[in-house]
């Protein structure tokens, strides 16, 4: 199989997981802002890895366990919405690049507003 068609079939998983967990899932546990920021479906497409990302670090725990424990639901939906031969056994797993690039930004800002006030002069 091309590695385009993997490529364009991960996509559409993320976006299809995406929709599922916002709109379908009721779990009190996924409250807060969570984002699938990325998904790898293997080649065989019997497999996938499913990156989260979670703002509030204090529910991250909790929204891995109530993904992973929703894990059979999603992948039902997943094989009803998108008509693939296999539907691929998902992994969910943590992505904490969303965090990173907001502590990143806060430490260019802080840099760049300690740049522009005047330096003391003896």
């Amino acid at each position: 199989m091309p590695n385009y068609r993997t490529d364009r079939i991960s996509g559409e998983v993320q976006k299809e997981i995406d929709r599922i967990i916002r709109e379908e899932l009721k779990d009190p546990r996924l409250g807060g802002t969570l984002a699938v920021t990325r998904a790898d479906v293997t080649r065989d497409l019997r497999h996938a890895k499913v990156y989260i990302s979670v703002l509030e670090a204090d529910k991250f725990k909790e929204t891995m366990e109530a993904l992973r424990s929703a894990a059979g639901f999603i992948r039902r939906e997943l094989g009803q919405r998108m008509h693939l031969r296999y539907t691929p056994e998902l992994n969910f797993l943590e992505d904490h690049n969303i965090e990173y690039g907001i502590h990143m930004a806060k430490l260019l800002r802080e840099i760049s507003q300690g740049q522009s006030k005047p330096e003391d002069q003896p």
